[in-house]
């Protein structure tokens, strides 16, 4: 086998301690997905003891989830990010962003505290209905997410990391980019509240998770347009939603 087919190879030479740290942030990437999955899609079927105050389990939750939003959010900026890699380099600081990243989500899906009370849940061909609203949530993810790159965002390929407008990757306008200008967070949003069971514990994370994403979206197209400039400006007149067709 080729060196270049090898996942885990490099495009360079890396120390043995920096490929150690970024094949770590690899697996906890993966861990942690697999672990967020299988909590909203199972876990979250959980609901407390009648009675239970909601008012405790509600303040953890959303202090489990804003460590991880911070976490993303903060570091994700651009300034920062440049900041941090001319103090320790591009390498050691995408694979600790990947790792510190990917603990938070594992702390917030296994500690995630259930809540009392249960929404609705859905059966017959309602079940159909919101078990499809979700399938199609999966599919659209995976559709936008082919444009990305699996291994930058695992922290493997941290060469692609890059903000200098002449250095940045194209802009995406084909596809479902042309329906929205998110189309990732579209399909998160078909995903969490396509839930054919909805308990409080449920309702909770999905609520947060796509507040969180409305209020990121500004920020996140401020620094599309600091990388692409007027090519973005003119692709935000062209496609009008940011993230749900017709609302946002």
């Amino acid at each position: 086998m080729r060196p270049s087919s090898c996942f885990f190879v490099m495009a360079h030479d890396v120390p043995t301690p920096i490929r150690v740290l970024q094949v770590t942030g690899a697996l906890l990437f993966v861990i942690s997905l697999a672990t967020g999955g299988h909590a909203y899609f199972w876990r979250f079927d959980a609901v407390a003891p009648v009675g239970t105050s909601p008012w405790g389990p509600a303040a953890i939750d959303i202090a489990l989830f804003s460590a991880f939003a911070l976490h993303h959010s903060v570091l994700a900026r651009t300034r920062l990010k440049q900041a941090l890699h001319a103090l320790v380099g591009i390498e050691v600081e995408r694979a600790v962003y990947v790792i510190v990243a990917s603990v938070l989500l594992l702390a917030c899906t296994r500690l995630w505290v259930p809540l009392p009370g249960t929404w609705y849940a859905l059966s017959g061909w309602a079940w159909w209905v919101g078990s499809a609203v979700q399938a199609a949530g999966v599919i659209v993810t995976l559709l936008a997410a082919r444009t990305l790159s699996l291994k930058e965002l695992m922290g493997l390929d941290p060469s692609r990391q890059v903000s200098p407008r002449d250095e940045a990757k194209p802009l995406e306008t084909r596809g479902l980019y042309r329906l929205v200008r998110h189309p990732i967070y579209f399909g998160w949003l078909l995903l969490v509240g396509g839930a054919p069971l909805m308990t409080s514990t449920r309702l909770l994370f999905a609520v947060i998770s796509v507040a969180y994403l409305v209020v990121a979206i500004p920020f996140e197209e401020r620094s599309l347009v600091a990388n692409f400039g007027s090519p973005y400006e003119a692709y935000r007149r062209q496609v009008r939603w940011r993230m749900l067709p017709g609302i946002y």
